[in-house]
């Protein structure tokens, strides 16, 4: 079968900005050719914030719906890159409730626009599918994660650090085939964000090179409190999103944190250390074994804060645990989450499914996308 150059887009969590990854994929070839990233303009990230939120009306929605979709497509082609064969879009997830009698979840981003401008086929809403056969719809980037980054003989854990924290074990240290478990461990980066921005009034909208959380001081209370949440204590599989982890968490913090006088470096520094600690709490609880190595990817790997406070969580695990990033193996830091959905497009378009039952809780393993195109 002959390789395929494949566009993967990529929005998350965050809601910061767009990654776009162009990968040559084929059966036995996996490789990144080009990666840019474009961030939102302020006022398309204002409205996709509102959204998140659920302060946006059903035309509001309508409208950012389409307006996204354009977005993605103005910029799927910059000059000098070749033309991709096949394209697969995340979209903006804005809503993502699977854990209810009837689930839900919602990624914004008219595919039509992309078809329109690159004339080949697009593969998007990756996570319905899955939901509907019973899954959490997430984590989907497992099945490019073992491609890319598992080694026979090794456990490797993949800790993708978006707006949310997912983790992917791969234990290939028996048999043919690796074990292989994924969930969200809760959340990363989404906020620490929420703290600058609202300390800011959104003239910042992340912790650059982890400064404010360098200059804080942990809340040991408050940090125990937040630990305690009962996500930790779920087993797998499991997902969350900013329902659980987003705006209405911290404004319930907002209070305490002006009681016990905390600065916003302070609060920084305390929610940098629940991600650490919740991912540790999560390994601990939640996998077999614990893992030789440790690669991390997504923006929050580029933050020396909260690489360092991970660092000191894992050693708190075991004291050998080999912490790396994807920059590492070949795959830099904004790569691997639009490189996974290129992958995931690729099998879609090949008629293969994209998500693994063990790790999503899916009643059995599905074709993940819808074509457009």
């Amino acid at each position: 079968m002959s390789a395929q150059l494949v566009l993967g887009i990529m929005s998350g969590t965050s809601i910061d900005g767009v990654d776009y990854a162009l990968c040559r994929t084929s059966e036995d070839q996996m490789e990144l050719l080009r990666l840019w990233s474009v961030e939102f303009p302020r006022r398309l990230k204002a409205r996709l914030h509102a959204a998140a939120r659920g302060e946006a009306t059903t035309w509001e929605l309508a409208q950012l719906h389409h307006d996204l979709g354009r977005f993605y497509a103005a910029h799927a082609a910059p000059r000098g890159s070749p033309r991709p064969q096949l394209a697969g879009l995340h979209g903006q997830t804005v809503f993502h409730h699977p854990n209810s009698r009837a689930p839900a979840t919602l990624q914004l981003g008219e595919a039509a626009y992309l078809a329109e401008k690159l004339r080949v086929p697009i593969i998007s809403n990756f996570r319905a599918a899955d939901l509907a056969a019973g899954g959490q719809g997430a984590p989907l980037a497992t099945a490019f994660h073992v491609r890319a980054f598992g080694r026979r003989g090794m456990h490797v854990c993949v800790n993708n650090l978006g707006g949310i924290s997912n983790v992917t074990s791969i234990d290939w240290r028996r048999g043919a085939r690796p074990r292989v478990l994924a969930f969200d461990t809760g959340p990363a980066n989404v906020l620490i964000d929420l703290t600058v921005r609202h300390f800011t009034k959104g003239r910042q909208s992340f912790d650059k090179n982890g400064r404010w959380a360098g200059h804080g001081r942990v809340c040991e209370v408050l940090l125990r409190r937040w630990l305690a949440h009962p996500f930790f204590r779920k087993r797998p599989p499991k997902s969350t999103g900013r329902e659980l982890f987003g705006e209405r968490f911290f404004a319930s913090v907002l209070g305490d944190a002006r009681r016990r006088r905390l600065s916003k470096h302070d609060l920084a520094a305390t929610f940098t250390a629940f991600t650490a600690q919740s991912i540790a709490e999560n390994y601990r609880r939640h996998l077999r074994a614990l893992p030789q190595r440790v690669v991390l990817c997504g923006g929050g790997a580029a933050n020396p804060s909260l690489v360092g406070a991970i660092r000191e969580a894992l050693a708190g695990l075991a004291p050998r645990i080999e912490l790396t990033t994807s920059a590492d193996h070949g795959w830099p830091l904004q790569s691997v989450e639009p490189a996974a959905f290129a992958y995931l497009a690729w099998l879609r378009a090949h008629r293969r499914p994209g998500n693994l039952p063990s790790t999503t809780g899916a009643r059995r393993a599905v074709l993940c996308g819808q074509v457009t195109g």
